[in-house]
């Protein structure tokens, strides 16, 4: 598992279409498997789940973001898993490293 976390200044909806096409057309193999989006006493919250395949570990990836903001403030999280082929601990973490780190560079390019 591979971690990124970021607070933005800007439009949570922006920054959400933002995070869409920038996974989806980061992988041929990008899929979004789902999400939800939900307010509560005006905080917004959106959840997505997308997978891609990795060559370097002939498996598929998840790619899990967490977007909250409140008016212009906004506080991102996104988290990878899968990729491993071993039954009691992971012996290959590249491609979700590869998967977080391709996510990274187009968030600091959205926000440096």
């Amino acid at each position: 598992m591979a971690q990124y976390t970021k607070q933005f200044t800007g439009s949570f909806d922006r920054l959400l279409d933002y995070i869409d096409h920038s996974v989806m057309q980061g992988s041929v193999s990008a899929s979004q498997e789902g999400g939800s989006n939900a307010e509560l006493n005006g905080v917004r919250c959106a959840v997505r789940v997308y997978e891609r395949y990795s060559v370097l570990g002939e498996n598929r990836l998840s790619l899990s973001v967490t977007l909250f903001g409140r008016d212009d403030e906004l506080y991102l999280t996104a988290v990878t898993a899968g990729g491993s082929q071993a039954m009691f601990f992971k012996i290959n973490t590249w491609g979700e490293e590869s998967f977080l780190n391709q996510f990274a560079r187009k968030m600091e390019q959205y926000c440096p």
